[in-house]
C-alpha cells in the first residue's frame, strides 16, 4: 500500500499542477526589460497577439488592435502584444526601437513585451502554452489568442482573420464580465 502511494503521488501532483496552469501563471519580461506576472491580467480577458513592425499585417492589425483596447480596456481588458523576428525577420528592430515606433505611428497603449519567439526550441513557455492548449501554433506574425478572465484559452487566430471578426467575441465577454461585476455589487 504505502509503495502504491509512493508511485500515485507524484502523478497526483503533475496532474493538479497541470490543472492549475493557465496563461496567467506564466512570468514574461515587458518592453521596458521588467520581469512581469501576468497573474496581474487575472480577471481581465485578454487578447494575447505576436507582432512584428515591418509586416503586411501592421497597419491593419495595430490599428485595429488599439482600437480594441480604447474600446474596451476600460472595462477589464487587454491586448497583450509580444514582438517576434522569427516570420520573415520582420521585427528587427530593439525593445526601444519597437516601443518608439508603435506607441509614435500607431499611438499604441496596450501592454508591449520584450522580443519573443513564439514557435520552436526557442519559443517563450507562455506561447509553448497557448499552442498547446489550443492547438493552433503561430506560423506568421499576428497570430492572437483570446484568454478568459481564469487564463484559459478561448480561441486562436491567424493572421488572415481580422481583429475586427474577432471583436464581437471580445465584446461578448467583456458584456458578461461588466454584467458578473455589477450582481456581485
Amino acid at each position: 500500500m504505502f509503495l502504491a502511494a509512493l508511485v500515485f503521488l507524484p502523478i497526483l501532483s503533475q496532474l493538479i499542477d497541470a490543472k492549475q496552469k493557465d496563461f496567467y501563471t506564466f512570468k514574461v519580461v515587458n518592453i521596458r526589460g521588467r520581469l512581469v506576472s501576468l497573474e496581474k491580467y487575472r480577471g481581465s480577458v485578454s487578447l494575447v497577439v505576436n507582432v512584428a513592425s515591418d509586416c503586411g499585417f501592421t497597419e491593419a492589425h495595430y490599428t485595429d488592435l488599439q482600437q480594441l483596447q480604447r474600446d474596451f480596456g476600460p472595462y477589464h481588458f487587454n491586448v497583450l502584444a509580444f514582438p517576434c523576428n522569427q516570420f520573415g525577420q520582420q521585427e528587427p528592430g530593439s525593445d526601444k526601437e519597437i516601443d518608439s515606433f508603435v506607441r509614435r505611428v500607431y499611438g499604441v497603449s496596450f501592454p508591449l513585451f520584450s522580443k519573443i519567439g513564439v514557435v520552436g526550441a526557442g519559443a517563450n513557455n507562455a506561447f509553448k502554452y497557448l499552442a498547446e492548449v489550443s492547438g493552433k501554433e503561430p506560423n506568421w506574425n499576428f497570430w492572437k489568442y483570446l484568454i478568459d478572465v481564469d487564463g484559459k484559452v478561448v480561441d486562436g487566430w491567424g493572421p488572415k482573420t481580422p481583429v475586427q471578426e474577432i471583436r464581437p467575441k471580445v465584446a461578448e465577454m467583456v458584456r458578461k464580465l461588466i454584467l458578473k461585476k455589477k450582481t456581485e455589487l
